[in-house]
């Protein structure tokens, strides 16, 4: 779906009782059923409740109104609401709206948001990755520069943790010599759980370090890509019936910043 941009401005908004000035408005348009809705929101909100920050809705919506044109006033007709959602029910539909619509800003307003959730993107693989050969983290330059040359297109609705998964596997994919920082760990449990423990563990953990079985308790260390330590906590619960500990002791081998690509020397 093509997208429309609107200027920042105040929008006054007729509606059939009254006119409601509203300002810093953000538009948010969906298009469903062969229409076009439209919802009011504040700037900057939108982008909040879709991460998850915001909880409020009120915080977000200027009015629980759903229009067909916003800067008009227009409000949709009831039964096109009806027939392209199938419900009555005007919250659920806010809230799709509000979920998978388009949000409108002037070109100046898009280029500001795409330079912001660059930024985001580039800080948080410059903090969370390393060279796999030298174990330190690459320069936010040099990660900057990576990302721009691979042609990654950032998308301003998509929280920049997401993309920056995404843009992890487009650096590998070029070559670069880059993977998250391992996660060391400490796990603990008592001794009778440990060798039921080990066996459930030793498909995602390929090395047991500094194993101690020494009763009560079964205590070893061990290094795993961070997207396992959810499925791991939870295995070390489900198996030591919560008894079992899991303590994060390093996220990164180094802090000195590696200012070269995986490839040279």
């Amino acid at each position: 779906m093509g997208a429309d941009f609107v200027a920042d401005c105040d929008v006054m908004l007729f509606t059939p009782v009254n006119q409601i000035r509203l300002t810093n408005v953000a538009v948010v348009r969906y298009k469903k059923g062969g229409n076009r809705f439209e919802i009011a929101c504040y700037k900057n909100k939108v982008m909040e409740w879709r991460s998850r920050v915001e909880k409020d809705i009120d915080n977000v919506l200027q009015t629980h109104t759903i229009f067909s044109n916003v800067s008009k006033g227009v409000q949709a007709k009831r039964e096109d609401l009806v027939n392209a959602f199938k419900t009555e029910d005007e919250e659920k539909i806010l809230l799709e709206i509000l979920e998978k619509g388009q949000l409108q800003v002037a070109d100046k307003e898009r280029q500001q948001q795409h330079e912001n959730v660059l930024r985001e993107i580039v800080t948080i693989v410059s903090e969370k990755c390393v060279n796999p050969q030298t174990k330190r983290p690459y320069a936010y330059a040099t990660i900057e520069k990576a990302v721009k040359d691979a042609h990654y297109s950032v998308v301003p609705s998509r929280t920049a943790k997401q993309q920056a998964l995404e843009v992890i596997r487009v650096l590998q994919q070029a070559n670069m010599q880059i993977e998250r920082a391992k996660m060391r760990l400490n796990i603990q449990c008592p001794t009778s759980d440990g060798k039921r423990l080990k066996e459930k563990l030793s498909t995602q953990i390929t090395s047991f370090e500094n194993e101690d079985w020494s009763p009560p308790t079964y205590n070893f260390e061990c290094e795993i890509d961070p997207g396992q330590f959810r499925q791991i906590e939870s295995l070390v619960s489900e198996n030591t019936r919560g008894t079992g500990r899991v303590a994060v002791l390093e996220l990164q081998v180094q802090n000195d910043a590696d200012t070269t690509w995986g490839d040279e020397e």
